[in-house]
């Protein structure tokens, strides 16, 4: 057990070496937080932070799964973003989860085994210019919101996964486009936060209450909204397991 831990503890600092430091992430988007909590050492969860020109990409990505084979996905999923901004001169969020949906099927070999792989990714992808003031959004499954003023503003993903194409389905995902305003935050998120068991009755948190919880602190710093988000699931969960792995990122205009 201890060498298989020690094994596990020496490729979580591999997939940290590969994920964005909150350093690089407040680079692109100078007022952000990141709240990053595995539930087993290494995550399926991971989250993705890039440029093109005025650009900035953004995502929060659930791979199927946690611990190992979730962090394994997240490799594979890492990979081909970073390789799409090099390979292609005009992206949008959509096209990239189009990109990543083929690559994934493609890598896993999931249209020519026997046995298919039933993996795949839920996916909130971003792209944001702040000349413009302008937010693109395309979502497998993983909504958008943004707080304005004290009201929450939600934008739907497709109902399809990452992980489903096939030669014989290419369906392709919609792309929404978002005016910002001064002041609006942007939240994006995994579901292991609002699916955590806890409180008085052992029940989940649920979206609701995450809902309320966003439009109470979305106008406290950054900094002091992450430092709240671990405290109320912590107080949440009490002493229960952690369920799954954990993220939301915020970004502040």
């Amino acid at each position: 057990n201890k060498d298989i831990t020690d094994s596990i503890r020496y490729a979580k600092r591999i997939q940290d070496s590969i994920l964005p430091s909150i350093d690089r992430v407040r680079g692109y988007l100078t007022n952000s937080f990141v709240f990053f909590k595995p539930k087993d050492i290494v995550s399926g969860d991971f989250y993705w932070v890039d440029r093109k020109g005025d650009d900035i990409f953004f995502a929060a990505i659930d791979c199927t799964g946690h611990g190992v084979p979730g962090a394994l996905m997240s490799m594979v999923g890492h990979d081909i973003l970073s390789q799409a901004m090099k390979d292609y001169k005009f992206l949008t969020p959509a096209r990239l989860l189009d990109i990543l949906n083929k690559g994934l099927s493609e890598r896993l070999n999931q249209s020519t085994d026997d046995i298919r792989l039933r993996d795949g990714m839920d996916v909130s992808m971003c792209m944001l210019n702040y000349k413009t003031m302008e937010l693109q959004y395309a979502g497998a499954y993983n909504p958008l919101f943004i707080v304005r003023g004290k009201e929450l503003i939600e934008y739907k993903g497709d109902t399809l996964a990452i992980g489903t194409y096939s030669d014989t389905n290419k369906e392709q995902f919609n792309n929404q486009t978002i005016q910002l305003e001064r002041n609006d935050v942007i939240y994006l998120f995994t579901d292991g936060y609002t699916d955590q068991f806890g409180g008085p009755e052992g029940k989940k948190f649920k979206i609701y209450q995450f809902k309320s919880m966003l439009v109470n602190m979305h106008d406290i710093p950054m900094d002091e909204q992450h430092e709240l988000l671990e405290k109320s699931i912590e107080e949440w969960r009490g002493v229960l397991q952690q369920v799954d792995d954990i993220l939301v990122i915020g970004v502040k205009i």
